[in-house]
């Protein structure tokens, strides 16, 4: 069977004998955000289920597809839609696709997710950019042997959310009129929604926002020496008690498509900045 870096060149040799142009950037588009891909202008899209050693996204608001094209004057490679542990996934194939950006050259990774609320201060359809995350997962996607070729054995996270483009972002927002906060965002297994205890925990022990993907690539994403700016669409809202929603899947691909817009400016005009 073949090892970590052996499908890493195998996936990344398959993409680059389909693509022409360096990329230099990295998108993922969460639950009821793949909108964002109609602003970037295709260069290749490829189905995951066509791509070596690739998984393939089976949640509905998730895409299926890598997408190499331009937003915001840089050439990206987006993935309309990302795996998750709780589908059944190991960690590595959740990560697997950060690993092959890497090989193909991705420095910065950009993350988008929805999220919920923790934050007395928050509302449905702010926006939060990611200055910390606490990790929650019941596997870690490090574990096992490390390449050193890959990153270290064990990876500083004491800034696994760029700092400058943290700032970068925040102003975009105000200049925008866009309600935009900061904050921690804590990571989860899933895919049952949170009880109202759990809500409260993680609100206690420093969250503001809860989600079930994201923190995974972060890692990997630094474990590899790419720099990561990470936003979140507040799509509910589940501390306080009385700010609580009666939250399913349905309502929160809702209101993430209703912030979307938001987001995309945010995410456009950052890659425009950099």
């Amino acid at each position: 069977m073949a090892n970590l870096l052996e499908k890493i060149k195998e996936t990344s040799d398959f993409l680059k004998a389909k693509i022409e142009r360096e990329y230099k950037y990295g998108v993922i588009l969460g639950s009821g955000l793949g909108n964002l891909t109609s602003e970037i202008s295709n260069h290749v899209k490829i189905p995951y289920a066509d791509i070596l050693n690739f998984p393939v996204s089976t949640v509905k608001g998730h895409g299926g597809s890598l997408i190499f094209g331009e937003l915001g004057g840089k050439n990206i490679i987006a993935m309309s839609g990302r795996f998750h542990y709780y589908e059944g996934y190991s960690m590595e194939e959740v990560t697997f696709p950060v690993r092959v950006m890497k090989a193909l050259g991705v420095e910065t990774l950009f993350i988008s997710n929805a999220s919920g609320g923790m934050n007395p201060d928050f509302e449905v359809g702010d926006l939060m950019i990611l200055t910390d995350h606490i990790y929650l997962q019941p596997d870690h996607p490090l574990r096992g042997k490390n390449y050193e070729e890959l990153g270290p054995r064990f990876p500083n996270m004491n800034h696994a959310y760029n700092p400058e483009l943290v700032k970068k972002g925040l102003q975009i927002a105000i200049d925008n009129e866009i309600t935009c906060h900061t904050g921690v965002y804590v990571g989860v297994q899933g895919p049952t929604f949170e009880t109202p205890a759990e809500y409260k925990m993680f609100h206690i022990i420093g969250g503001d926002v809860v989600g079930m993907s994201t923190t995974p690539e972060v890692v990997v994403a630094r474990h590899g020496g790419m720099e990561v700016f990470a936003i979140s669409v507040i799509s509910d809202m589940g501390y306080p008690p009385e700010k609580a929603d009666r939250v399913t899947h349905e309502f929160v691909l809702k209101k993430a498509a209703e912030a979307e817009p938001k987001m995309t400016k945010l995410i456009i005009e950052l890659l425009k900045s950099i």
